[in-house]
């Protein structure tokens, strides 16, 4: 007699079996591996009240720390090998660099704006001569008054009608802030107090400080307009010239007859371009830095100005002149 083939579905079932099988055999091996490597924890002693927390953690098997290492060096970028790896040390960021934000190095201010600069003397004593106080100190701006002026010597003759002859004006406000009466020319306030008091202000024939200074007070409001104008006018726009123009007719104008009026127009024309103005402000500067370094000058000169303007209102000394 020959031996019967196996029935279908008994080969079948064997080719269910076997794997489950295998499978079974190797999760008992793990669970044996697992159990041998783990370290008996004894109960904590009851005068210690051990609790939950206070139980050793079980040391991982060998194949868990294998992969805990591989799971690590995915995390931090670390590979065995590398001598750079550092699982230990900080993440590295996870932020592109099109995220992170920008750090901007401060720009360095132009050489004219510092000390030795020209902008920089001139701008100097004028936020000096403003006190904390709200008072206008008289040596610091007439300090900064000078350096005003040496600023627009090299600049021709044009400016003589703007300052009407404000050297002069300087030199005779610094003889009364140096001279005997001294002690009333520390400030504006002082000076208009003690002048008002003294009838010098009503005195025919006098020249007090106070209508010396608003003549001065008067042609630092056009310096200030026509540096503005210069520094923030639009390229392809009016020239200096032509700004400075409107600078006139706005500070000095009003306050000057006919014929001073159509020589100052004239003298406008020849006023250099705004490119020469820029250069002689802020030498060796790119112009967009000599424009920000003009309109912060300007500035300066406006805040002296509106203090000043305040002040005068306030004592009553703007129609002396």
């Amino acid at each position: 007699m020959g031996v019967s083939p196996t029935p279908p579905a008994l080969g079948r079932w064997f080719c269910h079996v076997i794997p489950l099988a295998v499978f079974t055999l190797l999760l008992l091996y793990t669970s044996v591996r697992l159990f041998h490597d783990r370290p008996l924890v004894l109960p904590a002693p009851e005068t210690q009240q051990a609790s939950l927390w206070e139980l050793k953690a079980p040391s991982p098997s060998p194949v868990l720390t294998a992969l805990l290492r591989f799971t690590s060096g995915v995390l931090t970028g670390c590979r065995p090998g590398m001598q750079s790896c550092n699982p230990e040390g900080p993440l590295p960021s996870q932020i592109g660099p099109e995220l992170r934000p920008l750090v901007v190095p401060e720009k360095e201010e132009p050489p004219c704006l510092g000390p030795q600069g020209m902008l920089g003397r001139m701008m100097s004593p004028f936020l000096a001569c403003m006190s904390p106080e709200g008072d206008v100190e008289l040596s610091q701006y007439l300090a900064g008054w000078r350096e005003l002026l040496r600023f627009l010597t090299p600049l021709g003759s044009v400016f003589a009608f703007a300052t009407s002859e404000a050297v002069s004006k300087v030199t005779a406000l610094e003889a009364r802030v140096h001279g005997p009466d001294a002690s009333h020319y520390t400030s504006l306030a002082t000076m208009a107090t003690w002048e008002r008091q003294a009838g010098l202000l009503e005195r025919p024939g006098t020249q007090p400080g106070s209508r010396t200074l608003l003549l001065l007070h008067r042609a630092l409001r056009w310096s200030q307009l026509c540096l503005h104008r210069v520094a923030t006018g639009t390229l392809g726009g009016p020239d200096a010239g032509v700004q400075c123009g409107d600078a006139y007719s706005t500070a000095l104008a009003p306050h000057h007859p006919w014929l001073i009026r159509q020589a100052a127009r004239l003298a406008l024309l020849a006023l250099p371009s705004r490119g020469r103005l820029l250069q002689l402000a802020c030498p060796g500067a790119r112009e967009a830095d000599a424009r920000v370094a003009l309109a912060r000058a300007a500035r300066v000169l406006e805040d002296v100005y509106n203090r000043t303007q305040g002040l005068l209102a306030g004592h009553g000394l703007l129609q002396l002149a």
